[in-house]
């Protein structure tokens, strides 16, 4: 299984969209600023996440969400609370 995450910022409530096939250890790795991309960011919160049986489906969408299009419609989905 693989994962497509989106976590926001507690500081600047911007998004992050990130694919993993360990979502518990990524998080971790995010909370204690082991990412280089969010480690100024902290803290974190997950928002949502999507489980794909094919980590090239699940990579294929965390590039459709950092398209403008794709933003969109993740801000959408976390704003109605589809998890």
């Amino acid at each position: 299984m693989h994962f497509v995450y989106v976590l926001r910022s507690q500081k600047d409530t911007n998004l992050y969209v990130g694919c993993t096939a360990d979502i518990e250890k990524r998080f971790r790795q995010h909370q204690r600023g082991e990412v280089r991309s969010t480690k100024s960011r902290l803290p974190l919160e997950l928002v949502y996440k999507e489980v794909y049986a094919d980590k090239y489906e699940a990579f294929r969408r965390e590039r459709f969400y950092k398209t403008p299009k794709g933003k969109k419609e993740l801000r959408e989905k976390i704003h109605c609370g589809i998890v």
